[in-house]
């Protein structure tokens, strides 16, 4: 898990579901590689998490930020536009 982003409005973390912990070695065999992305709305206390599909065009998103270099507003209008998709609440585990 890392975090990306961070500010008084959002959060965005990147999951690496199928990352081996620190120390350990891939299963052998072929794997489908998962990863997605967390956004927490801090101000509606929900979260969207997207993958597949959704997860690549942010990851493009990211790319094209690193590129660009946005301003902070840039990219919280950019992530809502993402949080109107979060239906979940944010739940401590």
């Amino acid at each position: 898990m890392h975090m990306l982003y961070d500010s008084e409005a959002f959060a965005v973390v990147h999951i690496l579901a199928n990352a081996p912990a620190e120390g350990e070695t891939a299963p052998a065999g072929p794997q489908m590689p998962r990863h997605g992305f967390e956004i927490v709305d801090k101000r509606s206390g929900k979260e969207v998490y997207l993958d597949g599909s959704w997860a690549e065009l942010f990851q493009q998103q990211i790319n094209a930020w690193q590129n660009d270099m946005p301003s902070q507003e840039e990219v919280e209008d950019t992530l809502e536009g993402y949080a109107t998709l979060a239906q979940m609440p944010v739940v401590m585990h």
